[in-house]
């Protein structure tokens, strides 16, 4: 029924817009200095019209708390680690995790590090996000649903809400640990050789002061507790909303273990001699968890010096990704190793000491009160060290750890910098601009209206002299950072000869680059990259409808490669018929396509039994799975690895995973081989399923989840949906930025901009999103104003 009602809104919204019948509304707001006009466009964008800064950022919080109110109050609660005090004992340790890491400097130097105004911006933005609350609240009963269903209220931000560092991409710990524990197991060239380690060859050997056997105590509980996402279950939900049987959780019907690496991006800049207009492009699809509401959210901000548009995470001020009057820009993830894990000696006499540089030296302690539901309050006792909290103390064996974190450093809210780069006039100032950027690592590329197109890795990165960062190492003074390497030489470039830059998160450090102790080792497979490099190296002069369909492209190349390998393997049956099915296949991973389901089962059963025959039993359950780049290499130039006849072992590997892949498609979509197709409930689709999804009945359910819907492509094709059958991650927000008629710009964003299951915005965007569709992002105001929906006067109180 939602659904129905939904879509009646929008239509009014849009034939009232066709009629030049726009809604208006005016309200006012404590703590504005002037009026502010904010004018949606039907897609659900705000673009806000302020007379200065402060009250540009102000409505900016305000319209972003107003759509994503619920997802503001849950995050609120990561950041102060106050999620027990509604969801009980059970997330005490991320209460504890989030203070344990909490950033403790001075706030006036972490906010100004953003932008010379950081100060004023961040305080604007939270008394935005404050007086909508405020409004909101003297009207409860039109508060979110997810409030009702919780039995809460949203709460007062501040300016240590914004700048909180829990979900960002910080940096690689948790593979630390996991190496150090397997090469405890298997050894550092076994390590080597299952794991794709470049472009250098890393010392992964254990320090042999550390005790091995000792890696495998949950070492990182608290660390983890404070980054991984809430989960609600029944016992969360006021009573009348619970969901009052078992739920069939949806999840894919393959789970890839080292989904990691495909959630990153694709970007690329184009210079004008190689469009068909002449002008410079900007193209950008960060790929991240697919969630609703969604990650990113879309703002126009415009007030004399800022007139910037484009999306960022609804919960920070400013857009992280997009364009002004001068140039454009986006993001894709540039791996940077910005965490160690430290195992320090305690002394036997007094477990608060750890050796340091041979004489024992005292923790610093704190202690922080923890409010939790239904029991007494919490008094949490913080341990740290000269390198960093502290996250787990074994008395018994007098060992210490804890994690040194780049990103506590001023500065390490991610995203938060790009205040700096929205102003950038120039490629000079833009790079100016992303010596501010420390978290995540990213490939920053720049685009402007003179035609110039560069490219700037940024993060904060670590030097590390004498190790390498993959393995824990002893905290006793022998492994310390050189400081961290100049953001400005991390590697870089500028109107290259070959007419564009392109990135997506493959290595793509220059051979001749000098700084390597501080570059990392592990990144994604470049079949991505490969294909992206592909399209854009090509001499065909490009238009706007390339950079859609670059950005959408299913072309997968592990397919090109592994497909004409079937041709000698002989089969009988079903799997031959199978086989014949890709014979003269495009080897384009599309929805409706029967070749491209044949082939991902292929490809999945192929990882699946590459990480059974080649990964040791005793590595089994920590080595989470080799990268598909690793396996084709292999399969490629098969040698003892595969057995005494590698060559003969390598087809017999192959063939009995094609039929292993083709028997687990006949027992999931049945004998008749016309219902194979890829992108179907039952194999490839999206279905966003809401946090609150599962704890609730029937009816609040579907109001809340969206789908599922076909979906192509897959982790290695452009168009980026990740490895697993249900889609749980890729790009749900895209943008094409046209430099020379910021008119032309495109989009997405789905579901929708607004979180709020209410709101025609909530799931608007869903399905033109799922049928990789785009929508104009206008930018001039006389195209603005002719798909306005609302304008809204945002009144100072009292004028």
């Amino acid at each position: 029924m939602r659904l129905v009602l939904t879509l009646i809104v929008v239509v009014i919204f849009f034939s009232c817009n066709d009629s030049n019948l726009v809604s208006k509304h005016e309200l006012t707001a404590h703590g504005l200095k002037e009026p502010v006009e904010i004018v949606r466009d039907k897609w659900g964008v705000n673009h806000i019209y302020a007379k200065n800064q402060h009250d540009l950022f102000y409505a900016q919080g305000y319209t972003a708390a107003a759509d994503r109110l619920f997802q503001f109050e849950i995050w609120r609660r990561q950041a102060t680690g106050t999620v027990a005090e509604i969801l009980g004992a059970e997330e005490l340790n991320r209460d504890i995790g989030t203070r344990l890491f909490k950033f403790r400097g001075d706030m006036t130097t972490e906010m100004n590090h953003y932008h010379e105004d950081g100060v004023e911006i961040i305080t604007a933005y939270t008394q935005g996000v404050n007086a909508y609350i405020d409004a909101i609240l003297k009207t409860p009963e039109k508060l979110p649903v997810e409030f009702k269903i919780l039995g809460i209220q949203p709460q007062k931000w501040t300016p240590e809400v914004v700048i909180s560092r829990h979900q960002g991409l910080l940096g690689n710990i948790g593979l630390e640990l996991q190496v150090g524990r397997a090469v405890a197991k298997l050894g550092p060239e076994k390590i080597k050789d299952l794991y794709w380690f470049h472009p250098k060859d890393p010392n992964i050997a254990m320090d042999p002061s550390i005790n091995t056997d000792l890696l495998s105590d949950d070492i990182l509980t608290l660390y983890n507790a404070y980054r991984k996402p809430v989960a609600f279950t029944k016992d969360h939900i006021v009573p009348n909303f619970q969901n009052i049987k078992e739920v069939e959780v949806v999840t894919s019907a393959y789970e890839d273990k080292n989904d990691m690496y495909g959630i990153g991006s694709n970007n690329w800049v184009i210079h004008g001699s190689r469009m068909a207009d002449g002008n410079s492009y900007m193209a950008n699809d960060p790929h991240r968890t697919v969630a609703v509401p969604s990650l990113r959210y879309m703002n126009h901000l415009v007030a004399p010096g800022w007139n910037v548009i484009g999306g960022g995470e609804p919960e920070i001020p400013g857009i992280s990704i997009g364009h002004n009057e001068y140039g454009a820009w986006g993001l894709t993830v540039f791996r940077t190793d910005g965490e160690d894990l430290y195992v320090y000696e305690l002394n036997p006499d007094n477990p608060n000491q750890y050796k340091y540089k041979g004489d024992w030296v005292d923790m610093k302690q704190l202690s922080e009160t923890i409010k939790v539901k239904g029991e007494n309050d919490h008094i949490a006792q913080l341990f740290y060290t000269q390198h960093g909290p502290v996250t787990h103390i074994d008395s018994i064996n007098h060992v210490a750890y804890a994690v040194r974190c780049a990103w506590l450093e001023p500065g390490g809210s991610p995203y938060l910098a790009s205040l700096r780069m929205d102003q950038a006039k120039s490629w000079e100032e833009f790079r100016d601009a992303c010596n501010y950027s420390h978290i995540p690592g990213e490939n920053m590329i720049w685009a402007d209206k003179e035609g110039n197109i560069g490219w700037q890795a940024v993060g904060i990165a670590p030097v590390r002299r004498n190790f390498s960062g993959l393995v824990p190492v002893p905290g006793d003074g022998r492994y310390e950072w050189d400081g961290y390497l100049p953001i400005i030489e991390k590697p870089n470039d500028y109107n290259p000869t070959n007419g564009y830059l392109a990135t997506a998160n493959q290595n793509v450090t220059p051979e001749d680059y000098q700084h390597w102790d501080a570059i990392g080792y592990s990144w994604s497979d470049p079949f991505r990259g490969d294909r992206v490099n592909e399209v854009l190296e090509s001499d065909k002069i490009l238009t706007m409808e390339d950079m859609m369909a670059l950005q959408t492209d299913y072309l997968s190349i592990p397919a090109r490669i592994l497909v004409p390998m079937l041709e000698h393997l002989v089969f009988t049956g079903t799997a031959e018929e199978a086989k014949k099915r890709l014979v003269n296949w495009n080897y384009k991973l599309e929805a409706n396509s029967i070749p491209a389901a044949i082939y991902v089962a292929w490809e999945n059963q192929i990882k699946k039994m590459a990480n059974e025959k080649f990964i040791p039993q005793e590595g089994k359950g920590i080595v989470p799975g080799i990268q598909l780049a690793k396996i084709i290499q292999w399969i490629q130039a098969p040698d003892t690895r595969f057995g005494e006849s590698p060559m003969l072992s390598r087809n017999q590997f192959l063939s009995e995973a094609f039929q292993n892949g083709v028997a687990d498609l006949e027992k999931k979509l049945g004998p008749d081989m016309d219902f194979w197709h890829y992108g179907q409930e039952k194999y490839k689709h999206t279905y966003m399923q809401h946090a609150l999804s599962g704890a609730v009945n029937d009816s609040l359910r579907a109001k809340l989840d969206l789908g599922p819907l076909p979906r192509g492509g897959n982790a290695y094709t452009p168009g980026s949906t990740g490895s697993n059958l249900r889609q749980s991650s890729g790009a749900t927000f895209r943008i094409i930025v046209n430099t020379g008629d910021w008119d032309a710009t495109l989009g997405s964003n789905g579901p929708g901009q607004s979180g709020n299951p209410d709101s025609p915005f909530y799931d608007n965007l869903f399905k033109p999103w799922a049928n990789d569709e785009y929508f104009p992002v206008y930018y001039s105001r006389e195209k603005i104003d002719s798909v306005a929906v609302t304008v809204t006067q945002l009144i100072p109180l009292g004028k």
